[in-house]
């Protein structure tokens, strides 16, 4: 009867944290490529997705597409500079950067990098630099974020994915073939740390708690890896759903959500800075897999689509993906 108490004790408590959130709405939007990441613009309550060879900005306000950033080739992330008026856009195909002006959303510059392939983007307002993860070259670019002109290339060994900041000049990045954190000083611009984040495998999102000093990175074998920024230690891991590609941390409720893939949003609560619980898995949509939220609402938003059926496995391509149905992408909202 004790543990039957026990059990019962803990289920009423989990029941009882449950934030009750669910799929609350579908913002339509043109266009019928793939994506990516997606960010907001907190100032102007503006979302930027990434979507196939443009960049989409929806007024939050209305859920209104209020303009396409074009030109944006092989787009994967968005980088907000909100005290330059800036936003950095990664351009995987091209291999370079485009810079747009944050309120009229016009051509600053298209910076030309050696890196291959850019996917992730971060802007570090600390040190005023932008650095950019090329998943083919197994590096980072710095640029300068007030001048646009590229200062360094720094070797990661191994593929970039995404990454975050301690806002004191430390940055942090998943290394998704090496089961790693790199830790690159944004000052010296070198490499200072590895953190082995075993058993986590494949890491791609990642967020951070700068107050506790704590990282999460959602992985492909269905788990997040809680570790400490300081020592590089992993403090703990929680069940996630399959596919995950973002993770969220939400400050002011404590809470982490993972965006899977396969159509569910993990929802995991911070009890103290090494205590985590999850509280619910919320359904959502398949191919939801990347994350952000409004930290003025507490909106999230999840991007995809609808999928019709994939074609046969060939020799060219054995693992072939599913074709996404025309006129069906948007963004999903979580609230």
């Amino acid at each position: 009867m004790k543990c039957l108490s026990v059990l019962l004790f803990a289920l009423f408590v989990s029941f009882s944290q449950a934030q009750n959130l669910k799929l609350s709405n579908e913002i339509p939007v043109a266009g019928d490529l793939g994506w990516d990441y997606l960010s907001i613009d907190e100032l102007a309550q503006r979302l930027f997705v990434s979507h196939g060879n443009v960049v989409n900005v929806i007024d939050l306000k209305s859920d209104k597409t209020i303009a396409v950033i074009p030109d944006t080739k092989g787009v994967h992330g968005i980088a907000i500079a909100n005290d330059l008026n800036k936003a950095f856009i990664s351009d995987g195909a091209d291999n370079a950067v485009i810079i747009v002006n944050l309120t009229t959303f016009e051509l600053i510059e298209k910076v030309a990098i050696q890196g291959v392939k850019p996917d992730a983007i971060l802007y570090d307002k600390f040190s005023k630099k932008v650095f950019v993860y090329n998943a083919k070259s197994n590096d980072a670019t710095v640029i300068d974020a007030d001048t646009n002109k590229v200062l360094k290339s720094i070797s990661l060994d191994g593929k970039p994915e995404f990454s975050a900041t301690n806002k004191k000049g430390l940055v942090y990045v998943n290394i998704e073939d090496k089961n790693q954190i790199k830790v690159i000083d944004a000052i010296k611009l070198e490499v200072v740390k590895t953190f082995d984040i075993s058993p986590g495998d494949e890491p791609s999102g990642l967020a951070f708690d700068v107050v506790n000093n704590r990282l999460f990175s959602v992985c492909g074998n269905s788990i997040m890896v809680v570790t400490d920024a300081i020592t590089g230690k992993v403090v703990t891991t929680l069940p996630i759903g399959k596919g995950s590609d973002g993770v969220f941390y939400d400050e002011k409720r404590k809470l982490i959500f993972s965006s899977n893939g396969e159509g569910t949003l993990t929802i995991i609560k911070q009890k103290n800075k090494d205590s985590y619980v999850v509280l619910e898995t919320v359904p959502t949509i398949k191919g939801a897999r990347t994350i952000t939220m409004s930290k003025a609402t507490g909106t999230i938003y999840m991007p995809t689509a609808s999928f019709g059926k994939a074609p046969d496995a060939t020799k060219e391509n054995p693992n072939p993906r599913a074709v996404i149905i025309p006129g069906t992408f948007k963004v999903l909202t979580v609230k």
